[in-house]
Parts: structure tokens; C-alpha cells; sequence
């Protein structure tokens, strides 16, 4: 094979980028800082084993399709209800922030490169952009407070786009200036702002309405059908007018993921993949096409440039964008200081580097140096640092606070309404897209697809839940769940669902795992959601006052459904303020509360049953029917 061949390069860059994202979570490092050293590394300057101009014309479509299939994914995944709490600082920050990002950037080249203003502003416009492939990974390792992160990410995702078209039409104004083009340029903006949102709209809602046409699409080829829309979205707004497919892409990808929640869960762990994998791709590519000798070449003019862009540029954007919000200091510390560039910056900084090495123009080397330099100094600085500055400025989200419970059915709703009458978060998990309606419809929040795929497991964010419960009408999926949320997300308190085939058993492996057994043993679990779904049950509050000459030999009776095995089911108790759910060895205490489930045909007996044991039955309001804001799959 010939090793300086376009295949070559293009097959090891694919291949550094996957083993550079590998390492890095091992590593405890940004993925960008790995993928840009790989891309040096393995570029012409060192070992010689990637060739960006081996690729010839093909490198830079490359690169937009890349770019364009990133951020139709970063769409699918932007939450408009959560958006809507936060518009006004987010809508600022798209527009005055990027004016000031612009602005500020050019002058502090202009000042310390001591460029033209043409360039020196050119520079300013293709670092306005933060975008999704360094912000996401950023949240995910530092959980923030929920409206923080939401402007955080959609900065991310809406910039971009902006940013692209901005950085666009300011290349054309350097290639060419003059004042007609100045005049011809603003009206450009304005056209592909309007007409990319427009044809994004379109697209967006052509591809929700084929894809829900079950006979148009078979099964199993939905993934590539979106993906071929959103390319298909994409070239034809480009076609039309260039420089507007960015956008409309983006906004298709918002439309799919709001108006198909369901939907775009299945398509995004497709997308997902595929963009780690574009992403990996483009970073090695792009940096092996950057020499050192650029970088380095930018001297003290471009750290001082980079410093003014992080220290004074940055924050004096973010406080004339959260003036009158109700965002306190801390909060606007934390978006001054983070503001990491991403794969969009280096593409678009590439893109003009060869569009004014056609041109003549000159500068466009050094241009995309400071953009590397850019990208480098903010993702290892200010990604690596977020941590710690969100532990210092204390705008972490608070501690574990919420309950996920794999299994969307009768039971797990009885259980998770209790759960939530103080305030707990609870999250369900299902596969079944009916289960999943259903959770939604009693105004849950969910997470549809398989709990074991790393990308539905992100979604659940057991990192900050202090429960996880398997109960599902599978033993072995239960006891796996627990498990994994135990020993790879540190959940403290772990709760398995049995059936009562191989009861025993499986009750040594959870004791064996740490885990509880849920409810007060095994119980037929189909045969109680059937019940609850045809409205054959009901949920009892119950209060302990315990008994008197209470001995250990009574013990037993606190957990009186052992005797009557069907007739109730003992959900969830409350102690300190708190509603947990019952597990085999939960022992009462008087002053508890306890919700209980009660089979209708039988709820005397069973209320009897219970009185003798210490219970006794006291009125409970029910809980409202409205569905808590922002509910929505996730």
C-alpha cells in the first residue's frame, strides 16, 4: 500500500482518533488534548504517517459533512423546554456575545500580532464558536447546577452555526474588501440566518413525519435515513445558498429531537457513535495539516492574544449577557472562565486558511496557528481546570439526590410516585417505548433504550442519584443493573426486585453484591402490575405505632405479607423526612410511614393483617395529576 496515499492516511487518522478517546478517560485528560497530539505526532513533521494534502479536493467536504452530521446530533439532543427557562441569556450570548467574542479577538490581534484589521478581525469571528464536542464531555465529568449547564450547551450547539456563517462572510470581506462587499456581506448574513433556519424547520419536519411512516421506513433503518436526511438537508441549503447548511442542519436535528423525544433517543445512539468517531477523525487530520513551526512561530504576540481573548474578552461578554438575569456571580464567574473551542473552530479555521491561500491574500497560515493555539490553550486550561473552579465557585449541582428505577410499569409508578412526594428526582429506564409513554404520561422523566449501552446509562446520570432499583420481571437483568450502578457509579443504596422462581438463590447473590432485596421479598411482580394496571390495587398510607411488650420473637409480623404472600406488597417507607423503599430487613420503628399496595378483593383482610402488626391507616391527599415542567424523554 502505498503508505503517502490518500486511503493511508485517511484509514490511520480514523484509527488514531478512536485510540486517542480510548485513552483518554484512562487518562484523566480532554480527548482534544490527545487527538491534537496525535494528529502532530503521526502528521508530515514527525513520523509522517498522516498527509492531510494526500487527500487532495477531498479533505475540506470531508470536513463540512463531518461538521454537519456533529451538530445534527448535538440538535437531537437540545431540550427546548429546558431552553426556555434560560432564553434570554442564552439568546445574548448567541448574539451580543458573539459580537464582543468578534470584536475583543480582533483588536487583541490586531494589537499584539500587530495584523491588518482585516485579518485581525477574521481571527476574532472563527473563535466565536465553543460547540458541543468539548462541552458535552465537560458536563458529563462536572454535574452543574441545571440552568447553568443548559446555557452552557446551548451556547455550545446555537453558536456555532452563527459562528460559521459570521466567519464566512468576514472571509469574503478580507479576500475581496471593498464597500460594496461591507454592504453585500450584512445582507448575506441576514439571508442565511433566515433562509437556513427556514429550510432546518422544513427538513426537520419532513424527516419526523417520514420517519413516523412505519411502511416508508423498514425497521432497523431508521438511523441511516435520518442520517441521509440531514445530509440531504444539509447540501441542499448549501446549494441554494451556500454557507446556510450549517444551520439547517442544526435546526433539523432540534426539530427531530423535540417533536420525536422517543424517536430521537433510538436515532442518537447511532448518531452518537458516529460522531465520536467523525470527531476523532477530524481533530487528527486537521492538526497533522498545522505545523509547529507556526505555532511556535506566533511568539509572545500570541499567547498575549489568546490571555486577552480567555481573561477580558470572554468575561466582559458573559456580564453584558447575564446583566438583569438572575444568574448570581458565581454562575457568571464559571461561564467567563469556560469557554473551551472545539472541532467547528479548527475546521472553519482551516477552510480559510486554504480559501486565502487561493486567493492570495496571505495570512492564512498564521491565522489558523492562533486558531490551534486558540483550541490547545482553552480546552487544556479551561477544560482541565473546570473542576475545580466549579468546586471553588460551588455551582456543582448538589449532591445524589434522585432515584432511578430500571422497569417503566405499574409497579415501579406506584413506587416512583411515592418516591417523589418529597421532592425526589425519579428517573426511569425502559426499552419498551410503550413503557416509556406511559412513564411520561404520569409525568416522569425517562430514559428510553438499553440500560447496559454507555450512552443510556449517561442519560440516566446515576452519578448524582443515592438509589438505583432493578425491577423489571427479569432476575438476572435486576441483579446486573445494581451491580453496575454500585461499582461503576458509586450509588450507595442499590435495591433488587425478585420473582419468586429461584427466589432463594438469587437472594444469597444480592445479599452477596451488597444490594437489598426489594419490597419485603420476592414477589410475582407480573402478577402485581396487571393488577395495578386494571385498577384491581390501590395504594394505603399507613402510620406505625408499634406494639406493646413488643419481643424479638414478633419480629417477624412488623412484615406480616409473608403469612399473606399476594394480598399487599409494602412499597416504600418515610423516616427523617425522607420516603425510601422498603427491603427485606427493613425493621420499623415507630413514628415511620409506610405506602403499601393493596390488592382490592382482598384489602380488608389485609389492613387487618397489618393493624395487628402495629400499622394503622391514616388519610393521605392525592397527588396532583399535573406533570412536573420540563418532563420529557431523555
Amino acid at each position: 500500500m502505498d503508505h503517502s496515499g490518500p486511503t493511508f492516511s485517511f484509514a490511520i487518522a480514523l484509527g488514531a482518533g478512536v485510540v486517542a478517546q480510548l485513552l483518554a478517560a484512562p487518562l484523566r485528560l480532554p480527548s482534544i488534548v490527545l487527538l491534537l497530539a496525535f494528529g502532530v505526532l503521526l502528521g508530515p513533521e514527525v513520523l509522517g504517517l498522516v498527509d492531510p494534502a494526500a487527500l487532495g479536493g477531498g479533505l475540506f467536504p470531508l470536513v463540512t459533512l463531518a461538521v454537519a452530521v456533529i451538530l445534527f446530533e448535538g440538535g437531537l439532543n437540545l431540550d427546548l423546554q429546558r431552553l426556555r427557562r434560560a432564553a434570554s441569556p442564552i439568546r445574548l450570548l448567541v448574539t451580543v456575545g458573539a459580537m464582543v467574542t468578534a470584536l475583543g479577538g480582533g483588536l487583541a490581534a490586531h494589537h499584539f500580532m500587530g495584523w491588518p484589521w482585516g485579518p485581525s478581525v477574521l481571527f476574532g469571528t472563527l473563535v466565536i464558536v465553543t460547540g458541543p464536542t468539548v462541552i458535552r464531555p465537560l458536563l458529563r465529568n462536572v454535574p452543574l447546577r441545571p440552568r447553568l449547564a443548559t446555557v452552557l450547551e446551548a451556547e455550545g450547539l446555537l453558536i456555532d452555526p452563527v459562528g460559521a456563517i459570521v466567519a464566512a462572510v468576514t472571509l469574503q470581506l478580507v479576500a475581496a474588501p471593498s464597500p460594496a462587499s461591507v454592504a453585500a456581506g450584512a445582507l448575506g448574513f441576514v439571508y442565511r440566518i433566515g433562509f437556513g433556519a427556514g429550510a432546518g424547520l422544513l427538513s426537520g419536519l419532513a424527516l419526523v413525519a417520514l420517519l413516523r411512516w412505519r411502511h416508508a421506513v423498514p425497521e432497523g433503518l431508521m438511523d441511516l435515513v435520518a442520517l441521509g436526511g440531514a445530509l440531504l438537508s444539509f447540501a441542499l441549503s448549501e446549494a441554494v445558498l451556500t454557507e446556510s447548511g450549517i444551520l439547517a442542519v442544526t435546526v433539523a436535528g432540534v426539530v427531530v429531537g423535540n417533536l420525536e423525544p422517543r424517536l430521537a433517543e433510538d436515532l442518537g445512539e447511532f448518531q452518537e457513535r458516529l460522531t465520536v468517531g467523525l470527531i476523532g477523525l477530524l481533530f487528527v487530520l486537521l492538526a497533522a495539516d498545522v505545523r509547529v513551526a507556526e505555532v511556535m512561530g506566533l511568539g509572545r504576540g500570541g499567547v498575549l492574544t489568546v490571555g486577552a481573548l480567555v481573561l477580558l474578552v470572554r468575561p466582559l461578554g458573559v456580564w453584558l449577557c447575564t446583566l438583569g438575569s438572575e444568574f448570581g456571580w458565581r454562575e457568571k464567574a464559571f461561564l467567563s472562565w469556560v469557554a473551551p473551542r472545539g472541532v467547528v473552530a479548527a475546521a472553519i479555521a482551516s477552510l480559510a486558511a486554504a480559501f486565502l491561500e487561493e486567493a492570495g491574500a496571505g495570512a492564512g497560515h498564521e491565522i489558523r496557528a492562533l486558531v490551534f493555539l486558540t483550541i490547545g490553550v482553552t480546552v487544556v486550561v479551561q477544560g482541565g481546570s473546570a473542576p475545580l473552579v466549579a468546586r471553588l465557585l460551588r455551582v456543582r449541582a448538589p449532591g445524589r439526590d434522585g432515584v432511578v428505577i430500571l422497569g417503566a410499569e405499574e409497579l415501579g409508578f406506584a413506587l416512583g410516585t411515592v418516591l417523589r412526594e418529597d421532592s425526589t428526582p425519579v428517573v426511569f429506564a425502559d426499552v419498551n417505548p410503550s413503557h416509556c409513554r406511559a412513564a411520561e404520561e404520569r409525568g416522569f422523566q425517562v430514559v428510553y433504550g438499553d440500560a447496559f449501552e454507555p450512552s443510556t446509562l449517561a442519560r440516566m446520570r446515576l452519578e448524582r442519584s443515592f438509589a438505583a432499583v432493578g425491577l423489571t420481571p427479569n432476575n438476572e437483568v435486576n441483579h446486573h443493573f445494581a451491580g453496575l450502578a454500585r461499582d461503576s457509579y458509586g450509588v450507595q443504596d442499590t435495591y433488587v426486585a425478585l420473582t419468586r422462581s429461584g427466589s432463594e438463590v438469587s437472594t444469597r447473590i444480592v445479599q452477596k453484591q451488597e444490594s437489598h432485596v426489594l419490597f419485603d421479598g420476592p414477589k410475582d411482580l407480573v402478577r402485581w402490575n396487571v393488577r395495578l394496571r386494571h385498577g384491581n390495587a390501590c395504594v394505603k398510607w399507613l402510620h406505625y405505632e408499634g406494639r406493646e411488650q413488643e419481643t424479638a420473637s414478633q419480629a417477624p409480623e412488623a412484615h406480616p405479607s409473608r403469612a399473606v404472600l399476594d394480598a399487599f406488597i409494602l412499597l416504600a417507607f418515610r423516616r427523617s423526612g425522607r420516603w425510601r423503599p422498603v427491603h427485606e430487613s427493613y425493621a420499623p420503628e415507630a413514628g415511620d410511614e409506610m405506602a403499601v399496595a393493596v390488592h382490592a378483593p382482598e384489602a380488608k383482610a389485609a389492613l387487618a393483617r397489618l393493624e395487628a402488626a402495629g400499622w394503622a391507616e391514616v388519610p393521605h391527599a392525592e397527588e396532583p395529576d399535573a406533570s412536573p415542567e420540563g418532563t420529557k424523554t431523555v
